[in-house]
C-alpha cells in the first residue's frame, strides 16, 4: 500500500524539496525500508540551479546497494528523462521526479526536486512583454514593433515539408480569410518576404516533442516544429492574437518555444442520454483545437434513471449512438451516426492535431445492449447491468468490439478506445475484474490500447487486471485511490468528479464549473484529495466532462455548450501551462472575452454591441411582403432582450412563426386561445398568456440560461424559470429548462407572412431591467 508520509525536518533542508502537497510515494515499504530510503536521501546532494552550458544533468551517487534515476519531469523539453538538458529561451522552473531503488529487493521510493534552469537571454525593459493567449506560451523572448499582415501575405511551406504540411496550410489558409477578411491570401513556396507565414519542420528541435513548437515573429513569422500536430498547434497561436487586434493584421514581434505540460487535455461529452449532431461534434472539434485541448472523449452509450420512467427498465430511456450492421436493433432511432460518418468526424479530427476517444461503456450503463439482447441482462442487478457471468454476454460485447476495431480499415481511427468499466455492483467483484481483464486483453488484441474508468479499489479482489498500456479515467477516489492504481501500473487521467463533472440542471456536481477555483487551485496532478509530484510519468494529463444524466429536461446543445465552453477555457490553461509565475485570474478573466470559439463559430450567438445601450439590432419592418423577412443575424444568445410590437392578425385561424433560426423558432398558436410559444430540438414551451386579435401589444422577450421571460405592455407576465417536473412513486424531481437561444434569421415564413403582425423591432445583448422595460413602452 502506498503511505503518505514526511521526511524529517533535516532531510528537507539539505535536500531542499519543495513539496507543497505532494506526497513521496513508497511502494509496500516496511518501517525498516522507510528509514533506510531516508537515510540515503538525507545524504544527496542536488545542484538549485543549472547555469548556461550545462548540457547533462548529473545525478549524485547513492550508498552502494541503491541506485538513483530520473523518473519524471515537468518539462521534458528543458529536461527529459534521460537528463538531457536544452536551454530554454528564459530561466524556466523544472519539476523534477526521482526514483531511489533498493538493488537488493527492488523496492523503491519516489521524491521531487525542483531545479531552476538559467535561460538563453536575460530579462529586457523596453521589449514587447509576452501576449496573452490561451493557453499561456511556456516561453517568451519579446522583441521590438509588430508584424503585420498583408493583402498579399501568403504561407510558405518548406519543399521538404509539403507532403506532411499541407492539411495544416489549408486549415491555416482557410481560417485565416476568415479571422481577417483578407480573401486574396495564397499558399506558396520559394523565398519569404515580409508579411508571409513560413511552415517548416525542424528535425533538429526533437526536444520539443510532438506538441511542441517555435516561432519567431519578426518582418515575417516563421513557425519551426519537429512534427505536424505541433505545427498546427502553431497556427492556433497565430490566429488568437491576430482575434485579439482590433483589426486582425499585427502581432508583437517575439519569439517563442511553446509545449504543453501534459499530453492529454481533454473533454468528455455524454452523447448517450442527449444526443448531439455531427455538426455539434465537428464544431467542437475545431473549437477544441484552437485551444490546443487535443482529446475529445465521446461517451457513445448510456441510459436515463429508472424512476422517472415509471420504475420500469423497458421505459427508460437509453441509446447506442453507433450504426450498427452487425446488430442493427443496438442502434439508437432518435439520434445516431453512421459508420461513415464516425470515421470521417476522426480523421477531420486527426487534421486539426485531436484523437477522437471512443467509448463504449459495459458492463454498467448497459440498458441500450439489454433491451437489443433482454437475456443478458442482470435481473440481480437490474437491466442497466449486464449479466458478466453469462456466456452470451461475453459473445455479444466480443461482436459489438470487433464491429468497430476490426478489419484492415477499422471504424475506430485511433489507437486508443475506451472500453468503460465503471459503478458495477461491489458484489460481483471477481466477476467484474475479470470481465474487465478480459476486455482489456481482446481489445489489445486488435492493435489498439486501452482506456477505462477507475473502479478496482471499488472491485477489490484476487482476479488480476491487467495494467500494461491501461490509461485509467481516476474519476472518484472511492472507486480507484489513485496511488494504489499508479502503485499497480496504471496511466492516469485526472478526472475528479468533485472538480471537473459538469451534470446540467441536476441540482448534484455543477451546473457550471467553479472556473475561478480550477484556476487557482487545480492541475491534473491533483486527483480528489491526492496531489502527485509535479512531472509524475504516470500522470499523463487530465479531463473536464459533461454527463446528461437527466434525459429530457429541456437542456439543449445551446445550453450544454454555455456550460461547456468557460470551463474549456480556464482547462485548456491549467493543462497545457499549468500554473505560473504570470498566472493572475483577474487578468485571464479580463483577456479571455476577447478570444472567442475559433474562425467562423460562434456557437454560443454572440453578438457585439457599439453602442452604450446595448442595442445591436433595430428594424420597424415595414416592407409589404407576404414571405418572410429576412435579419441580418441568425440568432442572439444569453443574455439578451428582444422588443417588438405584436398585432395578431384578424380572422387567422392559422398557426404562425413570428421569428425562425435553424436551431428555433417563436411562434403564435392557436390552443385554447391565442398564446405565444417557442420550440428548440425537441422541446416546445408555450406562455399562459392569451392575446386577444384585436387589440395590439408591446412585447419583449429576455432569457439568459436559466430561463426566458415574457413581458406584455411593459409588465412581467411570466417568467419561464426554476420548474420542477415530479413523478409517480419518487420523491425525485428533474428541473425542466425552458431556455432559448432567440432565432433572428427570419420573421414571419412564407406560408403566412408577419407584415403588420411583427413591427418596431429592438434587439440588445443583455436582459433589460424591468424599469426599462416599462419605459419602453
Amino acid at each position: 500500500m502506498s503511505l503518505k508520509i514526511k521526511l524529517p525536518i533535516l532531510a528537507i533542508l539539505l535536500l531542499n524539496f519543495q513539496f507543497g502537497s505532494a506526497y513521496a510515494q513508497e511502494e509496500k515499504l516496511t518501517s525498516e525500508d522507510s528509514t533506510a530510503f531516508k537515510a540515503v536521501i538525507s545524504q544527496l546532494s542536488f545542484s538549485k540551479k543549472l547555469e548556461q552550458g550545462t548540457h547533462q544533468l548529473v545525478l549524485p551517487k547513492p550508498t552502494a546497494g541503491y541506485q538513483l534515476f530520473l523518473y519524471g519531469s515537468s518539462r521534458k523539453p528543458v529536461i527529459n528523462t534521460d537528463g538531457k538538458v536544452y536551454q530554454p529561451l528564459t530561466d524556466s522552473e523544472v519539476q523534477l521526479v526521482f526514483k531511489l531503488k533498493n538493488t537488493q529487493n527492488n523496492r523503491s521510493y519516489e521524491f521531487p526536486q525542483t531545479l531552476q534552469v538559467v535561460g538563453q537571454f536575460r530579462p529586457e525593459t523596453g521589449v514587447n512583454k509576452q501576449p496573452f493567449v490561451i493557453p499561456a506560451l511556456q516561453e517568451w523572448k519579446g522583441g521590438n514593433g509588430y508584424f503585420k499582415l498583408l493583402k498579399t501575405s501568403r504561407i510558405i511551406v518548406s519543399a521538404t515539408a509539403k507532403k506532411v504540411l499541407q492539411p495544416a496550410a489549408e486549415i491555416f489558409l482557410k481560417d485565416l480569410k476568415l479571422v481577417t477578411g483578407f480573401n486574396n491570401l495564397t499558399i506558396s513556396n520559394g523565398k519569404a518576404r515580409p508579411g508571409d507565414i513560413i511552415l517548416s519542420l525542424t528535425p533538429t528541435q526533437q526536444n520539443l516533442g510532438n506538441e511542441g513548437y517555435a516561432i519567431n515573429i519578426d518582418q515575417t513569422v516563421h513557425i519551426k516544429a519537429p512534427y505536424y500536430k505541433g505545427t498546427f498547434w502553431a497556427t492556433r497561436t497565430i490566429l488568437q492574437l491576430l482575434e485579439q487586434d482590433p483589426l486582425h493584421r499585427q502581432i508583437v514581434k517575439g519569439t517563442t518555444h511553446d509545449y504543453p505540460k501534459y499530453e492529454v487535455r481533454g473533454f468528455v461529452l455524454d452523447v448517450g442520454r442527449k444526443f448531439f449532431t455531427l455538426n455539434f461534434l465537428k464544431h467542437y472539434v475545431k473549437m477544441m483545437a484552437y485551444y490546443k485541448m487535443g482529446d475529445f472523449h465521446i461517451h457513445l452509450n448510456d441510459n436515463g434513471f429508472k424512476q422517472f420512467f415509471d420504475g420500469d427498465w423497458n421505459k427508460t430511456y437509453s441509446a447506442f449512438r453507433l450504426e450498427s450492421t452487425v446488430y442493427p436493433q443496438l442502434t439508437a432511432k432518435d439520434g445516431h451516426y453512421t459508420k461513415a460518418e464516425f470515421k470521417e468526424l476522426q480523421q477531420t479530427a486527426k487534421l486539426y492535431g485531436m484523437r477522437i476517444i471512443p467509448e463504449i461503456d459495459v458492463p454498467a450503463h448497459s440498458l441500450a445492449f439489454t433491451k437489443a439482447f433482454p437475456e443478458i441482462g442482470s435481473i440481480v442487478y437490474g437491466m442497466d447491468h449486464l449479466d458478466i457471468n453469462n456466456p452470451k454476454t461475453y459473445e455479444v460485447i466480443e461482436n459489438v468490439f470487433k464491429e468497430y476495431i476490426g478489419g484492415k480499415d477499422p471504424v475506430f481511427v485511433d489507437p486508443e478506445v475506451h472500453i468503460g468499466t465503471d459503478e458495477y455492483a461491489k458484489k460481483e467483484a471477481e466477476s467484474f475484474r475479470a470481465f474487465t481483464d478480459h476486455y482489456i486483453r481482446f481489445v489489445q488484441s486488435f492493435g489498439k490500447k486501452v482506456r477505462l474508468w477507475g473502479a478496482l479499489t471499488h472491485a477489490q479482489g484476487q482476479t488480476p487486471v491487467s495494467a500494461e498500456g491501461v490509461t485509467m479515467n481516476a474519476w472518484y477516489n472511492g472507486y480507484a485511490e489513485p496511488r494504489e492504481m499508479v502503485r499497480l501500473g496504471y496511466d492516469q487521467i485526472s478526472t475528479p468528479d468533485g472538480w471537473l463533472y459538469i451534470v446540467p440542471a441536476a441540482g448534484y456536481y455543477y451546473d457550471f464549473l467553479n472556473v475561478k477555483q480550477l484556476y487557482q487551485n487545480w492541475e491534473p496532478n491533483q486527483i480528489g484529495n491526492v496531489v502527485f509530484p509535479m512531472g509524475h510519468p504516470k500522470i499523463r494529463g487530465g479531463m473536464f466532462a459533461v454527463w446528461n444524466d437527466h434525459v429530457g429536461n429541456g437542456i439543449t446543445m445551446k445550453d450544454v455548450h454555455q456550460r461547456a465552453f468557460p470551463a474549456l477555457q480556464v482547462l485548456a490553461e491549467k493543462m497545457w501551462t499549468g500554473k505560473t509565475a504570470q498566472s493572475n485570474w483577474s487578468d485571464f478573466t479580463k483577456n479571455s472575452t476577447k478570444i472567442g470559439e475559433g474562425p467562423g463559430l460562434n456557437m454560443r450567438a454572440i453578438v457585439k454591441s457599439t453602442t452604450t445601450d446595448s442595442l445591436v439590432l433595430t428594424n420597424d419592418l415595414l416592407t409589404k411582403t407576404s414571405k418572410s423577412i429576412r435579419l441580418p443575424l441568425k440568432e442572439i444568445g444569453y443574455p439578451y432582450s428582444v422588443a417588438f410590437t405584436l398585432q395578431p392578425a384578424v380572422g387567422s385561424k392559422d398557426d404562425v412563426t413570428l421569428f425562425k433560426s435553424e436551431n428555433a423558432s417563436v411562434f403564435l398558436l392557436q390552443e385554447n386561445g391565442l398564446k405565444l410559444g417557442f420550440t428548440r430540438e425537441n422541446y416546445t414551451d408555450l406562455f399562459d398568456f392569451v392575446f386577444s386579435k384585436d387589440k395590439t401589444y408591446k412585447i419583449l422577450i429576455t432569457g439568459n440560461e436559466r430561463g426566458t421571460w415574457l413581458y406584455v405592455d411593459g409588465k412581467l407576465v411570466q417568467k419561464m424559470e426554476d420548474k420542477k417536473v415530479s413523478f409517480p412513486n419518487t420523491r425525485d424531481k428533474i428541473s425542466r429548462m425552458q431556455t432559448l437561444v432567440f432565432p433572428l434569421t427570419e420573421i414571419g415564413d412564407t406560408k403566412n407572412g408577419v407584415y403588420g403582425i411583427v413591427s418596431s423591432l429592438k434587439v440588445y445583448n443583455k436582459r433589460l431591467d424591468d424599469q426599462t422595460i416599462e419605459d419602453l413602452k
